[in-house]
């Protein structure tokens, strides 16, 4: 694996690391976890991060945006941060992480992500 590979990944890693921090409004589970982070994008001078929602009608969206690139900010102070809203796609719970949907049930009794399936 070249050295750029190496630290593209590791800085991927990191933003993953930051945006567990960041909490989506409504639901007590990081946007990560919840599938909201539909991409991550690195380049020298630049992070460029896609965020979803768990509906697109979510009246107070902008404050996941400004968490998100809050946060990105004070780990990355050197990097253009560029947060896209995507609004089109449609989140599922199948686009939660498996930590996710432990936290999910253990926070309200029931997978999400398992109703689809039945």
């Amino acid at each position: 694996m070249s050295e750029n590979v190496e630290k593209e990944n590791e800085i991927k890693q990191k933003v993953v690391e930051v945006l567990k921090g960041v909490y989506d409004p409504e639901i007590p589970i990081n946007i990560y976890d919840l599938g909201l982070v539909y991409s991550i994008k690195v380049s020298d001078s630049e992070l460029e991060i896609t965020l979803g929602l768990t509906t697109p009608f979510c009246p107070i969206a902008y404050l996941i945006v400004q968490q998100a690139e809050r946060a990105l900010k004070e780990v990355f102070p050197n990097k253009n941060i560029k947060i896209k809203l995507d609004v089109e796609r449609l989140w599922n719970p199948t686009m939660m992480t498996e930590e996710g949907r432990k936290l999910f049930k253990l926070l309200y009794g029931y997978d999400p992500a398992e109703l689809g399936q039945k």
